[in-house]
C-alpha cells in the first residue's frame, strides 16, 4: 500500500507545495521572451553583444547583454523578481520569504549598478513590460554614443 501522506516540503524549503516548487524551478533566468525580443531588435540595428556575461571578472553577477568595448551593461528585469513598482504583488503563500528574497534582489541590483558605474560602465535597466522597440532604441543610442566618445566608455 502506498503512503497517502500529501507531499510536504523539506524543513526550511522555499517551496510551499510540490506544484509551487515545479513552477518556480521552471522560471528561466536567461533567454526570457522579453530578452530575446530586445536582443533581436538590437541585433537588427547592427550591434553585436555578449549575452549572460560578467561585465567585471571579479564580480559574480551577469548582465543580460554587454557591449564590452563601449562598457555598457544591459539588464532586463522581471517585474516579480526585481520588485517592479507598477506590477510587483507580494505572494499570498509564504510572503515573508518571497518579499525578503525580492528585497534582497533589489539591494543586489543597486549594488551591481554602483560597482559597475564605479568601474566606468553605463548600466541600463529595463522592465520586462517595457516596449522592446523602445528598449532596443535606448540601448543602440547609448552604445553608439559611448563608441563615438571613447573617453566616456573608459571612465
Amino acid at each position: 500500500m502506498q503512503d497517502e501522506t500529501p507531499w510536504q516540503p523539506p524543513e526550511g524549503s522555499w517551496a510551499s507545495t510540490a506544484a509551487r516548487r515545479r513552477n518556480m524551478q521552471a522560471i528561466r533566468s536567461r533567454d526570457t521572451k522579453p530578452e530575446k525580443a530586445i536582443r533581436h531588435l538590437v541585433h537588427a540595428k547592427g550591434l553585436r553583444y555578449r549575452i549572460a556575461a560578467r561585465p567585471l571578472p571579479d564580480l559574480r553577477r551577469t548582465a543580460d547583454m554587454i557591449f564590452r568595448p563601449a562598457r555598457v551593461a544591459v539588464f532586463i528585469d522581471g517585474c516579480y523578481w526585481h520588485g517592479c513598482p507598477e506590477h510587483y504583488v507580494s505572494p499570498k503563500t509564504n510572503p515573508g520569504y518571497w518579499s525578503g528574497k525580492v528585497a534582497g534582489n533589489i539591494a543586489r541590483d543597486r549594488d551591481t549598478d554602483q560597482r559597475l558605474e564605479e568601474a566606468g560602465w553605463l548600466v541600463l535597466r529595463f522592465w520586462e513590460h517595457e516596449e522592446p522597440a523602445a528598449c532596443a532604441e535606448g540601448i543602440a543610442s547609448a552604445v553608439r554614443e559611448r563608441r563615438s566618445h571613447p573617453r566616456t566608455a573608459e571612465g
